[in-house]
């Protein structure tokens, strides 16, 4: 506890990174489902897999931060990708029926975003709630009524490992979660055209408007999107950029125990992280959580 208490002051710097490094920068193939409803994706279809065929990409394309680069190709072998972000539903299945403990509630608790009064000061965007928890999302006394179907929230990379081996799966790699995303672009030649399309219509749960004090809710949400709301991309995922950041299983440098997080969240825009490209990475300790990560699980080819 005493080691998490001196981490801390670090681990806010991060959150306060991931969605503000970018404050002076830019002033399957066939469709899984049939009569498809936006917010409404039948448990079928959250429940499957989209396959990722092997090959080779260019990691670290169209780099935006220094940490993106620099550009390799690399090869993936073929594997199997969660067609959505593990859910609410799904998750409270696992802690049901094996009465899993996440680390947030064992008494670290977990960070929540604030629209501060004071915008200027970054420090005041974040705080450590102790009631925050997977199932109290918004702190204590609050519930999961009505959010189903929205990913899974304030789980560290140790509860999305036991998610993962209870359902027979695993943390994607970044870089598998990487080539999975890369593919599923509408426009390769346009790193965001996952966020949007090209007359501006929404592809992804972000922050529209001037973060951090005017969400526009141009994309309908202001925290986080029941899974599915926005298209499918071009492998049939759903949800990689933006709603929230996703878990890897790789290492994020080679300083302390810390984690590549991919995607973006909701708490992306255009003038604070813009971070909704497939490329775009971070880092976060295995045994922190925030209000807007969260993950999705992979599994072998079966031979």
């Amino acid at each position: 506890m005493m080691a998490f208490q001196r981490t801390l002051p670090l681990i806010l710097l991060t959150l306060t990174c991931i969605v503000a490094a970018g404050i002076f920068i830019a002033l399957f193939n066939k469709k899984s489902t049939t009569n498809y409803q936006p917010c409404r994706l039948p448990e079928y279809v959250i429940d499957s897999f989209v396959l990722v065929k092997g090959g080779g990409f260019i990691q670290g394309k169209d780099a935006v931060y220094p940490e993106e680069g620099p550009p390799q190709k690399v090869f993936v072998s073929s594997f199997k990708l969660q067609t959505t972000e593990v859910t609410n539903k799904q998750f409270a299945k696992f802690v049901a029926q094996t009465g899993y403990v996440t680390d947030a509630e064992k008494g670290t608790g977990s960070a929540q975003f604030l629209e501060s009064e004071t915008p200027w000061i970054t420090s005041s965007w974040w705080s450590l709630d102790s009631g925050a928890t997977w199932k109290t999302p918004d702190g204590a006394g609050s519930n999961l009524e009505g959010r189903a179907l929205h990913p899974v929230v304030h789980v560290t990379l140790n509860d999305a490992r036991a998610y993962a081996e209870w359902a027979g799966g695993r943390i994607p790699t970044e870089i598998e979660w990487e080539y999975a995303a890369s593919l599923g672009l509408f426009d390769p030649l346009e790193p965001e055209s996952g966020m949007q399309a090209p007359d501006g219509t929404p592809r992804a749960n972000v922050w529209t408007g001037t973060f951090p004090d005017n969400n526009t809710e141009e994309d309908g949400f202001t925290g986080t999107a029941p899974v599915g709301c926005f298209e499918q991309n071009l492998i049939g995922a759903y949800d990689m950029i933006g709603n929230v950041w996703e878990w890897t299983e790789s290492r994020y440098g080679k300083a302390n125990p810390r984690f590549t997080i991919k995607g973006g969240s909701f708490l992306c825009g255009s003038n604070y992280c813009r971070r909704y490209r497939a490329s775009a990475r971070q880092g976060m300790e295995q045994d922190f959580s925030t209000v807007h990560i969260g993950f999705r699980i992979a599994k072998k080819i079966a031979k």
